[in-house]
């Protein structure tokens, strides 16, 4: 059975490229735009793996992650963050939420497969 990656971005695009470069890997992709619906989602398939945007209408990146790494259903769910936030701090700041690893915007897209078998493997 294939690993399963969460994706949740505002950014079509961004869902679209991060989907694509995963599903030729072999990975079955869940997706939203919405932090409410992801953390839903989380909740409803146990995904092996989120890979969260942090800066999103409504409830954010920062709010899911709390969210999550609180919550006994998902807290052992292994979640990236993918943001453009990249001044300096803002890694620190961002995994001091309890996420696993951090990628910044545009993501690299030869390494981007190579972090998430980091963290969960092949597919």
């Amino acid at each position: 059975m294939a690993k399963k990656i969460l994706i949740i971005d505002d950014n079509e695009k961004n869902r679209l490229l991060m989907s694509d470069i995963l599903q030729y890997r072999g990975y079955e992709i869940l997706q939203t735009e919405d932090g409410e619906k992801g953390v839903s989602m989380a909740r409803q398939f146990q995904p092996d793996l989120i890979l969260l945007d942090m800066q999103m209408p409504g409830i954010d990146g920062f709010a899911v992650a709390k969210i999550l790494k609180s919550d006994t259903l998902t807290k052992d769910i292994k979640v990236i963050a993918v943001t453009s936030l990249a001044m300096k701090g803002d890694k620190e700041r961002i995994l001091a939420l309890g996420v696993d690893d951090y990628i910044a915007k545009p993501i690299d897209t030869r390494q981007f497969p190579v972090l998430v078998e980091k963290y969960i493997g092949s597919a």
